[in-house]
């Protein structure tokens, strides 16, 4: 009996986390697809693009769209929708896809707000414009003022602390961040504050990102 006690709490300590997830599909067309999570604002995936949810387009037509959710993969057509629990695999991962040049864009959540990143091992921290800072609630202004040498010459910045980061089933909190005075750059780069608190691993046009601390 004690045996089987133990073998129980065992089993309900190393069973994977569960998550609710709703996925419904409002527009198809060749490459992507248009899709509501949680009940949120539709967004337009493209092939290949994973959502900070976890949610993966894997293919589109104009008549179904393939998912990936967690390694398991699901088919829906227009209107048609996918609602339960999935599991998670235990470790914080996700998987991205090169894009036709050959970077790693994909779609995070800064401070709660949704927002496209890059990554970019050649940024020391995470760097986002003033107008990016803004719309995702960032207090930029009372950060420690600096500078940083970019490609486009020397830019004064912001140093700040993101409360949270969340790309994939991988959530870091209190990372070290820029914020760029002017319009640079385009898109947030996802640098090496991020990039050194997780194990890189690249497999042909795919880049596995797992939490390490």
């Amino acid at each position: 009996m004690r045996d089987e006690y133990f073998s129980l709490v065992f089993a309900l300590l190393i069973s994977a986390p569960v998550y609710a997830l709703d996925v419904n599909v409002v527009g198809l067309t060749e490459g992507k697809a248009v899709v509501s999570i949680n009940h949120g604002k539709a967004r337009t995936l493209k092939a290949g693009e994973t959502t900070a949810e976890g949610v993966k387009l894997v293919s589109a037509t104009s008549d179904a769209a393939v998912f990936e959710i967690n390694g398991k993969r699901e088919v829906l057509g227009m209107g048609q929708s996918i609602a339960g629990n999935f599991a998670s695999s235990g470790a914080q991962s996700v998987t991205l896809t090169a894009d036709s040049r050959g970077h790693f864009v994909s779609t995070a959540s800064i401070n709660g707000g949704s927002v496209r990143v890059l990554v970019d091992t050649g940024a020391t921290l995470i760097a986002m414009n003033q107008a990016e800072a803004r719309r995702l609630g960032v207090n930029f202004l009372k950060g420690q003022k600096g500078y940083s040498q970019t490609a486009s010459g020397i830019v004064s910045i912001h140093r700040v602390k993101l409360d949270a980061v969340k790309l994939g089933d991988i959530v870091l909190n209190n990372v070290e961040a820029s914020v760029h005075e002017g319009d640079g750059p385009p898109i947030v780069l996802l640098g090496m504050s991020f990039l050194s608190r997780v194990e890189m691993k690249r497999e042909g046009d795919r880049l596995i990102l797992t939490k390490r601390f």
